[in-house]
């Protein structure tokens, strides 16, 4: 849901709103991420109402703005209630007011959230994939970029397939990654569970794209340049190029549209370099382009599933693999 560098210090927080609950992510004096309601245990009124409070900030304690009743933030009494003006004269036991918390883990600098108390943690399932990452360090990279398309028209795992493969460079992208990126060319790691890797080399003209293995051992891909694209179902991929990488994040808003959050990272000190300001000007014009082509598509497949007859699904390519290990961990949660 965010990067840890979003809540960098005590008292910092950073509103977020998802799947319909009003959240807040804290940290507290002890460097601990809290994820809270900010719903008020009064009158239900919003903690920090976008009207008239910022995203993100440094706050002591969350105050109610409607009638004045005050959470704590520290530690193991996060959500607390701290306060409740003019309650004297009623039967009210203020030590069991406490506003709801959830589950947050922060994996690779990620702040990764879980609604359900009763999910197992996230980290031990994504063992193989840390492995993967290990050598980039990705947890000390910062964010540079972050923009938000609202209420695009298609369900969010439409898009999410999308994002995870890279067959559709030669079309959708077809002036744009795919010269650069050839999907062709992409190895898809014979993976399962909850995350997929797969790996584009960058284009060698010497070779004239040639198709360099599709199952390729991510041990041959030492000192290759290329994008290494990471998933981890339901709804994140990150895409890591030598100087710098995006992160998407896919949130349902209804039965037919998402929101889909897009951001920059690049490895520390890069911020301080000559001419990186002009890189970044490029990262966030191929961010735009390149999102704008993949909204035509995942706009047109939403179309496509709407028609009648319902359509059947075709026959995968080996380059959509990941788009079956997304189906079978769906499926594993919804029969």
């Amino acid at each position: 849901m965010a990067r840890a560098e979003d809540v960098p210090r005590p008292g910092s927080y950073l509103r977020l709103d998802v799947l319909g609950t009003p959240l807040v992510i804290t940290r507290d004096e002890e460097g601990e991420l809290h994820a809270l309601s900010r719903v008020c245990r009064h009158r239900f009124m919003d903690l920090l109402p976008p009207e008239t409070t910022p995203e993100r900030g440094c706050l002591k304690r969350l105050t109610c703005p409607y009638h004045t009743w005050t959470y704590r933030l520290n530690g193991h009494y996060a959500g607390q209630l701290a306060g409740a003006p003019l309650m004297q004269r009623v039967d009210f036991d203020r030590s069991v007011c406490r506003l709801p918390g959830h589950r947050v883990e922060v994996w690779n600098g990620f702040v990764m959230l879980n609604l359900d108390p009763d999910a197992a943690p996230a980290a031990p399932a994504l063992y193989g994939l840390d492995r993967q990452l290990s050598g980039h360090g990705i947890a000390d990279w910062v964010s540079v970029h972050t923009r938000t398309w609202e209420g695009v028209p298609a369900n969010w795992k439409v898009a999410v397939e999308n994002g995870s493969e890279n067959y559709h460079h030669m079309g959708t992208h077809a002036a744009t990654l795919d010269p650069v990126l050839p999907g062709r060319d992409t190895e898809v790691d014979a993976c399962d569970g909850r995350w997929f890797t797969m790996f584009t080399p960058l284009s060698d003209p010497a070779q004239g794209g040639a198709d360099r293995g599709r199952h390729a051992s991510p041990s041959d891909r030492e000192g290759r340049p290329g994008m290494l694209v990471a998933g981890v179902f339901p709804q994140f991929v990150l895409a890591v190029l030598p100087d710098s990488a995006v992160s998407i994040h896919w949130l349902p808003t209804g039965p037919t549209t998402h929101d889909t959050r897009i951001t920059a990272l690049v490895p520390p000190g890069t911020r301080d370099t000559p001419g990186f300001s002009e890189q970044l000007d490029g990262i966030r014009a191929r961010i735009a382009r390149i999102q704008e082509e993949d909204l035509v598509a995942v706009r047109g497949v939403q179309r496509g599933l709407a028609s009648h007859p319902a359509p059947s699904n075709g026959r995968f390519s080996d380059l959509e693999r990941p788009l079956w290990q997304f189906q079978r961990y769906l499926a594993g949660r919804l029969l």
